[in-house]
Order: C-alpha cells, then structure tokens, then sequence
C-alpha cells in the first residue's frame, strides 16, 4: 500500500526513537484481535488508545517545537495536527477473532459471536470518528480455512474439503463473518455521512491466488516455507533433529510459496494481492488507495 502511493514504510507506534511519523503510524500487533483475550494482548481496543495518546502527544510537541534550525527535524517527523483529518485508517483485523474462537470452541459458538466481535470493531471506529478520523480502508477476512495449518489440524475431513485442500465449513465461516462486516459498513456511512468507507474484498483476492497458484507460479497451497506441523510442531525460527532428519529450515524458494509458515502469507503471496486489491476492482466503492480519500 504504502509503495503504490509512494510513501515510506510506516513505523511502527512502540518503536518512537528515531522513527518519522509524518506519513502516519503502524499500530498493528502480530496475532491481534477484535476482542480481548486472544492470541495478543494488544487487540484493537488497546490499539485505538494507542492511537489517541500518538494524537496527543504528538500534537503537543509539535504545538511545542519552534521553527529554528536546531528543533526543526524533530518538528518535520511529526504528523501536524490537521493530518489527522485528512489521513487513510486501515483495517485488516478479525481472522484472529475467528482462529482463537475455533481452537478453544465450536465453530457455531464462533458464528454466535460475530455480532460482538463486529459491535466491538464499530464502536473502535466511533471512537476514531470522534477524535477527527473521516476515512478509512476496511478489509474484509481471508479464507482461513485455506491455511495450511487448518487443513493439518482438521480432522473430520471428509466431504468438507474442497479441491484446493481448503476446509470448507471454516471458509463458509469467514464469508459469514464478512457479510455482517460489509452490512456495517453501510451502517457506519449511514451514522457518519461526513467519513468515507472503503470495504475491500481481500478473501477474494486471495482465494483467486489459492485458486490458481500452479498457472501464477507458486507451488501447492498446502506447502509451506518454515516450520514444521507435520508430526512435530516447530515454529517457523527454530529447527530440531529427530531420529537424525533436522525439521524447521526454512525452503530454498520462498518467493514460491504461498504460506510462508503455514498461517501467514509469504511476501510474494501477499505482492501479488495487494496488486488485486489496490486499484478498485474488489472494493466497494470502487475505488483504487490512490483516490480513497478524496
């Protein structure tokens, strides 16, 4: 996104020394969620007082610093105050929401649970809104049941596994929950007439790669790059040696492969969806992050 438009790289909130926030700010958190008590201890909720306290302060110092030679490029990495109104907000968040709820329940208690979860992400929203936010880029799930790691662990797989070895009743669980998603979207630009409400279909997007990724040059979607879940769970990083065979080295060609570590996506997977995603064709309205925000 940020090299279709152009920008540098955003830094990242908790990392303020030396950093440039006048381009804007990453608040995103490995393993993050919409509700509390997820993989993270930082869900979205935590991220958005992040966010007003950046705003403060941010805002104060710049108020403070003058316009001399020797406070100047402390002055020129702030984001000033009236950026603020006119900056994109992104959201790529809930897959996690959906992933924790189907390893500790069942898959009808996470569907239950989607009008919280989504009732959570709104009132995250309202609270932007009210500080000054007025356009935001939302992106729908992904196909979580095309990951390689739920193919591994899911057991009763008969009848409920497509042709690209996706688990089809937790896919059907991501488009549930991006149905409800879509429909409050339309009632967060019925509350704020004023914002401007970008919802982008990256499920399919990414299912279209998974789809067809031997005719765009990637190998099985099943295959990952790092890691290990098949016998011995080994996270992408660290390596083992059993009965004499070493398990979790990374692959040779990871620009190959669509999961890089059998959860998130490999760089190139995810090259090739911002590409899908950034020019309006899977967004509605359909425009490209170019224009989302005039």
């Amino acid at each position: 996104m940020t090299e279709e438009l152009k920008l540098p790289y955003l830094n990242a909130y908790l990392d303020s020394v030396g950093s440039n926030y006048r381009h804007g700010a990453n608040f995103a958190v490995g393993g993050s969620s919409i509700r509390p008590g997820g993989f993270s201890p930082f869900p979205l909720g935590l991220q958005v007082a992040q966010f007003l306290l950046f705003k403060f302060h941010t805002n104060t110092l710049f108020n403070q610093f003058s316009n001399n030679r020797t406070e100047q490029p402390f002055k020129n990495s702030l984001p000033r105050p009236e950026d603020f109104s006119k900056a994109l907000y992104t959201f790529d968040i809930g897959q996690n929401d959906l992933a924790f709820g189907l390893q500790h329940t069942s898959q009808e208690q996470v569907i239950k649970s989607i009008p919280e979860i989504l009732n959570q992400f709104f009132q995250a929203v309202q609270q932007l809104y009210n500080v000054g936010a007025r356009v935001f880029w939302i992106h729908n799930t992904g196909p979580i049941g095309c990951l390689p790691y739920s193919y591994i662990y899911y057991e009763p797989k008969k009848g409920n596994i497509d042709a690209n070895g996706c688990v089809k009743p937790q896919n059907d669980l991501a488009q549930e929950f991006n149905r409800q998603l879509k429909d409050q979207v339309f009632q967060l630009r019925r509350k704020f007439p004023l914002a401007k409400f970008t919802y982008v279909d990256v499920y399919t997007a990414k299912y279209e790669l998974i789809n067809n990724t031997r005719n765009q040059g990637f190998v099985s979607p099943l295959e990952f790059c790092c890691g290990s879940y098949y016998g011995y769970h080994i996270n992408c990083g660290k390596t083992a040696i059993i009965n004499g065979t070493v398990y979790g080295n990374p692959c040779k060609n990871p620009s190959q492969h669509v999961s890089w570590d059998g959860i998130h996506y490999s760089q190139a997977a995810n090259q090739w969806v911002a590409k899908k995603i950034l020019y309006g064709s899977l967004s509605d309205p359909p425009v490209p992050i170019g224009q989302a925000c005039f």
